[in-house]
C-alpha cells in the first residue's frame, strides 16, 4: 500500500510540476515599420519582418533579438533553437539585403526591429527595461550599429543605453565588407568610416561582450578586430566590456556561443 501511496504522490508532484511550467507560443511575419511603408514594396514586406517566441504565463520576462548572418548578402530571419524553452521571449528580425538595397538601409531596418520591440515586447508580458541585441555575423555588426550610434534609435525616441546588453557572436568590428564592396573598396582593405562600430566606441553604452572563435580559424582578422574593439572601448572607460575568443572554432562558433550569450543575459538581469 505504501509503495502506490509513494507512486501516486510522485505522479501528482511531476502533474504539478508541468502545470506550473513556462508554455510559449509563436507568432510569424510581424510588421515592424508602420503598415504604410509596405505600400507598393514587395521587397520591404517580404524581409522587414520578425517571428516573436514568447512565455505566455510569465510576465516581466527578458527578450533577445537575434539577428542572421549571411554577409548582409544572404540569409533568413531565424529563432535559434538552443534559445528556446529558456524563460525568455526569442525574436528573429529579418531585414532588407545588398545589393537589393545599400547601406544605411539593412541598419535602418535592424533600428526599426528594436524600435517595435521596445514598444511592443510589454504588449506580450516582456518587460522593456530586458531587451538584448544578438545575433551572428552580420547579425553581429548590426547589434553594434544599432547599439553604439545612438542616432539609429534615436529617431524612433529611444536612448540605445536602454538596451540591456550588447552580446554579438563574431561581427564586423570595421566597416562590414559589403559597405566596402558597394563602395567599390577591396575585400582586404580595412576601412573605420561612420559605418565601422570601430567608429563609435563610447564608455556609457550597455554592456558588451564578444564572442568569436580564436585568431588562427576565424575570418579576415574577425577576432583581431573584437580584440581591438573591447581595448577601445575599455580606453573610453567602458566598465562593462568582455572579449570571449573561442579557441578551436572559427566562424562556425554559434553553437558554442549560445551558451555564453544565455549566461550573460542571466548575469545582467540578475542585476536588475
Amino acid at each position: 500500500m505504501k509503495k502506490y501511496i509513494t507512486l501516486f504522490v510522485l505522479l501528482f508532484f511531476s502533474v504539478a510540476v508541468l502545470a506550473q511550467g513556462t508554455t510559449y507560443a509563436l507568432k510569424t511575419n510581424i510588421r515592424y515599420y508602420p503598415e504604410q511603408d509596405y505600400k507598393n514594396d514587395t521587397y520591404k514586406a517580404e524581409r522587414c519582418v520578425l517571428d516573436l517566441y514568447y512565455p505566455t504565463n510569465k510576465k516581466a520576462f527578458g527578450t533577445i533579438l537575434w539577428f542572421h548572418g549571411g554577409g548582409i548578402t544572404g540569409g533568413n530571419k531565424e529563432i535559434p533553437h538552443e534559445l528556446k524553452e529558456k524563460g525568455y521571449a526569442i525574436i528573429g528580425v529579418g531585414y532588407r539585403l545588398s545589393p537589393n538595397v545599400k547601406a544605411p538601409a539593412y541598419i535602418e531596418d535592424a533600428a526599426a526591429a528594436v524600435a517595435w520591440t521596445f514598444n511592443n515586447i510589454e504588449k506580450y508580458g516582456g518587460d522593456a527595461t530586458k531587451i538584448f541585441l544578438s545575433g551572428h555575423s552580420a547579425g553581429g555588426y548590426l547589434n553594434l550599429m544599432v547599439g553604439l550610434d545612438k542616432k539609429w534609435l534615436a529617431k524612433y525616441n529611444i536612448d540605445a543605453n536602454k538596451i540591456a546588453g550588447l552580446i554579438p557572436f563574431s561581427p564586423q568590428c570595421i566597416t562590414h565588407f559589403t559597405i566596402r564592396k558597394e563602395k567599390g573598396i577591396p575585400e582586404k582593405q580595412p576601412v573605420v568610416d561612420e559605418y565601422a562600430p570601430l567608429y563609435h566606441v563610447r564608455g556609457d553604452a550597455s554592456p558588451l561582450l564578444l564572442i568569436t572563435g580564436d585568431k588562427e580559424l576565424e575570418l579576415l582578422g574577425r577576432c583581431e578586430e573584437n580584440a581591438y574593439m573591447a581595448r577601445l572601448m575599455k580606453l573610453n572607460g567602458h566598465t562593462q566590456t568582455q572579449h570571449y575568443e573561442l579557441q578551436g572554432y572559427g566562424h562556425d562558433m554559434v553553437v558554442p556561443g549560445y551558451p555564453l550569450l544565455l549566461k550573460e543575459v542571466k548575469r545582467i538581469l540578475d542585476k536588475k
